[in-house]
């Protein structure tokens, strides 16, 4: 967020922000990003998200989970170290499912949180600079890009939004 000029409107309660990102959005304001300390239903609709892909990357390493557990128990007790015990045959599938079913569930966990650490750019260097300093207490957050003057964003956003409690510039 270097470079650019934000205006931040901090509201004391969620309605007012979700109302108050729909008249953003009518107006053709870019929203940077909205801060809140609770997850607020209806936010992603409002701000016109699309649904995640994270969960197609957790059915694909869950697939290869269960994959590589099924083939890596088959491929020991049929070609590596093949021992009859218990009078059962070399590739005993009912023996493999508990194996497969861990690992499937490991590698669906690994590859969720893998995903959702790159697709958020989360790293250990990442550094947050707070907008305000209760948005994580009871504050709401919304930043919404200038490409002009910021005084007059600051007294269009006012005259727009009802329920501010504050307009700050960033």
């Amino acid at each position: 967020m270097e470079d650019k000029n934000y205006v931040s409107v901090i509201f004391d309660d969620e309605e007012p922000m979700l109302k108050a990102v729909a008249k953003i959005r009518e107006s053709n304001q870019k929203i940077m990003d909205v801060f809140t300390p609770f997850h607020v239903h209806g936010l992603d609709k409002a701000l016109g998200m699309k649904r995640t892909r994270i969960p197609i990357a957790g059915l694909i390493c869950g697939a290869f989970g269960g994959l590589f557990g099924f083939l890596f128990q088959a491929w020991v007790f049929t070609v590596d170290y093949p021992l009859v015990f218990g009078g059962k045959p070399y590739l005993s599938v009912p023996s493999f499912i508990p194996v497969t079913f861990e690992l499937t569930v490991l590698f669906t966990a690994l590859g969720i949180v893998a995903a959702l650490l790159i697709r958020s750019g989360l790293k250990p260097s990442k550094k947050f600079e707070p907008v305000h300093p209760r948005i994580t207490d009871d504050r709401f957050v919304i930043l919404v890009e200038t490409e002009q003057n910021e005084k007059s964003t600051r007294e269009t956003l006012q005259s727009m939004l009802s329920g501010v409690s504050n307009v700050e510039i960033v």
